[in-house]
């Protein structure tokens, strides 16, 4: 999973890799894009890194 991540005119800017439609763990939908969890991102807001959990998925 490659992810970038930028801010841009005050925005939060999240680019990801889409993968080939997987099942969830319950199987209820089917996961194009996650962080597999939390990543701690080189974006910095008031001196600290910003963490991103990201799941994107379609349902079944």
């Amino acid at each position: 999973m490659a992810m970038t991540v930028e801010i841009k005119n005050g925005k939060l800017c999240i680019e990801i890799d889409l993968e080939t439609p997987t099942p969830s763990s319950s199987g209820k939908t089917l996961v194009v894009a996650s962080t597999r969890g939390n990543t701690v991102t080189n974006v910095m807001i008031d001196g600290k890194p910003v963490t991103i959990g990201l799941n994107a998925y379609i349902k079944k």
